[in-house]
C-alpha cells in the first residue's frame, strides 16, 4: 500500500494513524515535539485491542496494524515518498502557512498536502505556495477512525483532479468524504452543529428547557435517526408524499420559529453559570476523563453495530 505521512502526533494525529494504518497504509509520524509520535504510538497501542475485539480494524490483528507504523526524527524524512500528507498542528493560520510551506519544499510534486483544520480556510495558509493546487482541507470528526465522515474542502486554486483523487482515497480507507463545491467559514459540520448549539444556548438563556431535557431531545430523541439517515432523508420519509410533501406541509411552523432565533446568547456570559452548574451536578469534573473514555467505547460499539446493520439490512 501506499505511505501517508502525519504532521502533528496529537489527538487528531494518532487518530488519523490508526485510520490510514488499518487501511493497510504504512503511516510515519512526525511532531515538532520529539517525545510526541511515541506518545501517539503508545496510546495507539492501547486502542488497537479494542479495536480488534469489535472488528473494527478491517480483519487485520491490533499487531499488523501496529506495524504498519513508525516515528520519524524530521519532516522531510516523514513525508519522503508519501502519497499523502495529513497535517494537524494547532488551530493557529501562522502555524499553517511555516508548516505548508516546508511540507510544499519538502513533499514530491505529485503528494497531496491536506490539513485537518476545523476552521481556518484553506486559502488563507496556501495562497502563496508554489504547489498551492494540491493543497487542501481534509478534516475530520473525531476520531477518524470511530467516525467515517470527513469535510473535504478546497481553496479557489485547489486542482480538481486533487479533489477528486483525494475524496477517492478516503472512500479507499473507510471514510465517507463531504466533497464542498468550495470553501466557507465553518464549512459543513461546525455551521450544521453551530446552528443546533446556538438554539440550544438560546432555549436554556430564556428559561424555556434546562441543559438535561435539551440533551435528552437529542440524545433519545433526533439522534437515534440521524445515527444512520440525515436531516435531507429524515424529512423525506417524514410525509407519504416525501420531501416536497413535508416542506408544503410543515414550513410554515419553521417560518414562525426563524424570527426568535435572529440573535445568539453570549456562550461565555451569564447563561454559561447556569450551563456550567447543571454540567457539574450531572458530572463532576473530576470524572470528565472517565466520561470521556465511556464516550469512546460507546462509540466503538456504534461504530460496530452500524458495520453489522450495514451488512446485514443496508446502509
Amino acid at each position: 500500500m501506499s505511505r501517508v505521512a502525519v504532521i502533528g502526533s496529537g489527538f487528531i494525529g494518532r487518530a488519523w494513524a490508526i485510520s490510514y494504518a488499518r487501511a493497510g497504509h504504512d503511516v510515519v509520524l512526525w511532531d515538532e515535539e520529539r517525545d510526541a509520535p511515541g506518545r501517539a504510538l503508545a496510546y495507539i497501542e492501547t486502542i488497537l485491542p479494542d479495536l480488534e475485539a469489535n472488528d473494527l480494524l478491517e480483519g487485520a490483528s491490533a499487531t499488523d496494524v501496529r506495524a504498519r507504523m513508525q516515528s520519524a526524527t524530521t519532516l522531510e524524512e516523514a513525508v519522503a515518498g508519501a502519497v499523502h500528507v495529513q497535517e494537524n498542528t494547532p488551530e493557529d493560520v501562522e502555524i499553517k502557512r511555516n508548516v505548508f510551506g516546508c511540507l510544499d519544499a519538502a513533499a514530491g510534486p505529485d503528494t497531496v498536502l491536506a490539513s485537518s483544520t476545523s476552521a481556518i480556510l484553506p486559502s488563507a495558509f496556501t495562497m502563496d505556495l508554489k504547489g498551492r493546487a494540491r493543497c487542501l482541507v481534509v478534516h475530520p470528526i473525531n476520531p477518524p477512525y470511530l467516525i467515517p465522515a470527513a469535510e473535504l474542502v478546497p481553496a479557489p486554486w485547489t486542482d480538481p483532479a486533487v479533489v477528486e483523487r483525494t475524496a477517492a482515497f478516503l472512500r479507499t480507507a473507510g471514510h465517507s468524504p463531504i466533497v464542498m463545491k468550495r470553501e466557507i467559514d465553518g464549512f459543513v459540520m461546525n455551521r450544521m452543529q453551530g446552528a443546533l448549539l446556538e438554539e440550544a444556548f438560546r432555549l436554556v438563556a430564556e428559561g424555556y428547557a434546562s441543559v438535561e431535557d435539551i440533551d435528552i431531545g437529542l440524545r433519545e430523541g433526533l439522534a437515534l435517526r440521524w445515527s444512520f439517515i440525515g436531516p435531507f432523508e429524515t424529512i423525506d420519509l417524514n410525509a407519504p408524499g416525501g420531501i416536497r410533501d413535508y416542506a408544503e406541509r410543515y414550513q410554515q411552523i419553521y417560518a414562525r420559529i426563524f424570527p426568535s432565533a435572529q440573535w445568539r446568547a453570549d456562550w461565555t456570559g451569564p447563561v454559561m453559570e447556569d450551563i456550567e452548574a447543571e454540567r457539574r451536578r450531572q458530572l463532576p469534573a473530576d470524572r470528565l476523563a472517565e466520561r470521556q473514555n465511556w464516550r469512546d467505547r460507546r462509540l466503538i460499539a456504534l461504530a460496530a453495530h452500524k458495520r453489522r446493520a450495514d451488512r446485514e439490512i443496508g446502509r
